[in-house]
C-alpha cells in the first residue's frame, strides 16, 4: 500500500511518496530484530573474560596484585611503534604495518595494544616470563621467517624445548585456552628483568607471598569461631567403646554451643576443660612489613607511588629503575623476533616513545618549551603535539626558529660569506703565520749570535789571565 504525504515549506507544497512496507522491512533495531543465530556460531559463552591471564602467586587479599597492577599500568602508558630509522639510527617515520596496528590500535579482537602490553607485564611478573605469540599472520611462521603480523596474544609458557616452546594461548575461534607449540624464532619471549627479586624460589617476593598466605590462614582460623578446647574426661580412653563414648560427648558439647544463643554449654563436674593458649601478638606482621619494605626498595617503588602522591623526582627514579627496564626488554625482544634481518638492514626497528612532560607541571612545561624553541631543538607544533594540543596552521610553527631573535635584523647585519672572501681570509691568515714564524726565527737567531759572542769574550779573558 502506498501513501502520499504532503509537506509545506516556504509556501510551496511538496509531495513525497514512501512505501511504509519497504521501510519497515529494511529497518533494524537491536532489541526488535533479535535473531539469536543469524547464521553465526557464537561459540561458548562465559561470565568473565576467558582470555585474561589468571595470576597464580598473587591474590586479591594481598599487596602482590597491587604491585603487579601498578607496574603493569605504568608500563603500558609508554608507546611502542614499528618505525623506520635513518643512517644514524634516528627515528624518521612510523611504518604503516600490521605489527604497528597491533601495538598502537588493536592487538586482537578483544584487546587494544595497550591492554596487550599490560597483560604481558602482569604475566611476566607472575610467572617470570611471558610469550607474545603472533596468532594471525600472512604466512605461516613454521615455513617462512618473513611474514606480516595481524594479531598478537599473550601466552603462558608451559614447556621449554630446543627450538620450540609449549604455550597456553586463548583461541578466539573456540573461546578456550589451548596448549600449542610455537617456534622460538618467531615468538617474543620476555623474561622479567627483576627475576631474581620476584621469581626465584627464595626471592624477596616469594618469601613475602609465603608470609601473606600464612597470615591469611591464621586469619581464617581465628575467624572461624573455633574455640580449640581440650576436654579431660573422667575415664581412660583406650577401647573402642570408650572412644565412641568420648566422641558422643564431644558432639554433645558442640551441639550445645551451636544451639546456644550466647555460646554457653554445660559439662559434668568430673570433666575438666582447657582452652589452648593463643599468642595475642606474634612477629608475623613485622616480618611482612620488613619484606614489603625490602621489595619496594629493590623494585624502586615507594608507598607514595602506590597511593599516587609521589613527587616528580620519585616518579623519575621509579620510571628509570623499574618501568624502563621492563619496556626495553619487551621492545628489544619484539625487534629481535618480529623483524627479520632484512627488515633490520632496511632500518626498520621497534622503538619506545616516552612522554617527557607527563610528570611536569604547567609552569615547568612553559619554561621547558621556551628553552626548546629558543635553542631550536623543537618547533612550536612539536611542542604543541607533546602537550596534547592540535598543531597551528601557521607555517612558521613547523620551523626551528628562535623567537627571541629578529631574523630580519640578523640577515641585514650579518655579512654574506662567499668563496672569494673565504679564500682572501685564508690567504691573510697564511701570511700572518708566515710572518710570525719569521719573527720567531729571527729572535732565536739573535739569541744564538749573542751566545756565541759571549763565548768569544770568555775565551779572550782566559787568554789575558
Amino acid at each position: 500500500m502506498r501513501y502520499a504525504i504532503s509537506f509545506c515549506c516556504k509556501g510551496e507544497q511538496f509531495k513525497m511518496e514512501m512505501s511504509i512496507g519497504s521501510r519497515l522491512k529494511q529497518a533494524w533495531n537491536a532489541f526488535l530484530n533479535r535473531d539469536p543465530t543469524n547464521g553465526w556460531n557464537f561459540g561458548r559463552g562465559d561470565t568473565y573474560r576467558p582470555d585474561r591471564p589468571r595470576l597464580s602467586r598473587g591474590n586479591e587479599k594481598s599487596i602482590i596484585t597491587s604491585v603487579y597492577n601498578r607496574i603493569a599500568v605504568d608500563a603500558s602508558n609508554i608507546d611502542i611503534n614499528h618505525v623506520r630509522l635513518d643512517d644514524n639510527n634516528r627515528y624518521i617515520s612510523t611504518i604503516d604495518s600490521g605489527l604497528n596496528e597491533c601495538l598502537t590500535l588493536s592487538a586482537n579482537i578483544d584487546q587494544t595494544g595497550r591492554a596487550l602490553i599490560q597483560d604481558a607485564v602482569m604475566s611476566m611478573m607472575d610467572d617470570g616470563c611471558v610469550a607474545i605469540v603472533p596468532v594471525d599472520t600472512t604466512v605461516s611462521p613454521w615455513s617462512s621467517g618473513s611474514f606480516d603480523i595481524n594479531s598478537l596474544r599473550t601466552g603462558q609458557i608451559l614447556e621449554w624445548h630446543p627450538t620450540t616452546i609449549k604455550v597456553r594461548v586463548y583461541n578466539e575461534r573456540t573461546g578456550n585456552k589451548e596448549d600449542i607449540f610455537v617456534p622460538k624464532a618467531t615468538t617474543a619471549i620476555i623474561e622479567n628483568p627483576f627475576y631474581s627479586i620476584m621469581n626465584e624460589p627464595n626471592s624477596t617476593l616469594q618469601r613475602l607471598i609465603r608470609k601473606l598466605n600464612l597470615l591469611d590462614s591464621i586469619d581464617e582460623q581465628s575467624g572461624s569461631g573455633k574455640m580449640d578446647l581440650i576436654i579431660q574426661l573422667p575415664y581412660i580412653i583406650k577401647t573402642d567403646a570408650r572412644k565412641a563414648q568420648a566422641e558422643a560427648r564431644r558432639k554433645d558439647i558442640e551441639e550445645q554451643l551451636m544451639s546456644s544463643k550466647y555460646g554457653i554449654a554445660y559439662t559434668d563436674g568430673t570433666e575438666r576443660i582447657t582452652q589452648l593458649n593463643r599468642p595475642i601478638e606474634n612477629n608475623l606482621m613485622k616480618q611482612i612489613e620488613y619484606l614489603t619494605s625490602m621489595l619496594y626498595s629493590q623494585l624502586g617503588i615507594t608507598q607514595t607511588i602506590m597511593d599516587g602522591t609521589a613527587d616528580e623526582k620519585t616518579m623519575l627514579n621509579y620510571n628509570n629503575r623499574t618501568i624502563e627496564p621492563i619496556m626495553t626488554a619487551i621492545a628489544e625482544e619484539m625487534k629481535r623476533k618480529f623483524l627479520t634481518k632484512t627488515a633490520r638492514t632496511q632500518k626498520q626497528s621497534i622503538l619506545l616513545f616516552k612522554d617527557p612532560f607527563r610528570l611536569v607541571s604547567v609552569s615547568e612545561i612553559s619554561e621547558m618549551a621556551d628553552k626548546f624553541t629558543r635553542n631550536e631543538i623543537l618547533s612550536s607544533n612539536e611542542i604543541r603535539q607533546i602537550i596534547g594540543m592540535k598543531p597551528s596552521s601557521d607555517p612558521k610553527a613547523d620551523e626551528l626558529n628562535n623567537a627571541n631573535i629578529n631574523k630580519g635584523m640578523t640577515d641585514m647585519s650579518a655579512p654574506v660569506a662567499n668563496q672569494n672572501e673565504e679564500a682572501d681570509y685564508d690567504s691573510l691568515f697564511n701570511d700572518f703565520i708566515t710572518n710570525l714564524e719569521g719573527q720567531i726565527g729571527s729572535i732565536l737567531g739573535d739569541d744564538e749570535d749573542s751566545d756565541d759572542e759571549a763565548d768569544i769574550e770568555e775565551e779572550d779573558d782566559e787568554n789575558d789571565i
